[in-house]
């Protein structure tokens, strides 16, 4: 029975995950927690109970949001291209928490620099992999170069221009030709 449980906790905090990443996207950081658990279709008690405060539902967002772009470019037969667009909807989903995750983070500098760091490697192994690119292109740089086009590009009326620019990155990561 108390495997059981357990397999209805993790279900309901995924629920609450995915309402909140809905959430948080729609209305920002200031998404209200009833209407999260509305949502997830659970009772307020059971999101705080697991999230105690607004800054560790946030950070769960994030956080699982890192672990999947994360693994998505760690994939085998990951593509660059493809990878880049959705680090943008990443990009825009952190901007929408920004307020909330800059409590978190700012209380924190070696957590931030570790997530950026865990990013960055992530990129670095689907820049390596990607045998069309350049070897002597950083991974930081190509990282930076992805979040001023999210700051140019970023919202959703702005993607077929995203989508140039990420065009533009791509051609500056090809070789040039001998």
């Amino acid at each position: 029975m108390g495997d059981r449980l357990r397999a209805d906790a993790k279900a309901n905090q995924d629920l609450v995950l995915a309402a909140a990443r809905a959430a948080f996207a729609r209305d920002g950081a200031d998404a209200s927690l009833r209407e999260i658990a509305k949502e997830a279709g659970v009772g307020i008690g059971t999101l705080y109970r697991r999230f105690p405060t607004r800054e560790d539902l946030v950070w769960a967002v994030y956080s699982g949001e890192v672990d999947r772009i994360c693994a998505e470019a760690e994939a085998p037969g990951a593509r660059l291209r493809p990878w880049m667009e959705d680090f943008l909807g990443f990009l825009a989903a952190k901007r929408a928490m920004a307020d909330a995750l800059k409590a978190v983070l700012a209380s924190d500098e070696e957590q931030r620099l570790a997530i950026r760091a865990r990013i960055t490697g992530a990129l670095a192994a689907l820049l390596a992999a990607d045998a069309s690119g350049r070897d002597d292109v950083a991974a930081l740089d190509v990282l930076m170069a992805l979040g001023g086009i999210s700051l140019i590009a970023g919202e959703p009326g702005q993607r077929a221009q995203a989508g140039r620019l990420l065009d533009l990155l791509m051609d500056g990561l090809r070789p040039p030709p001998a």
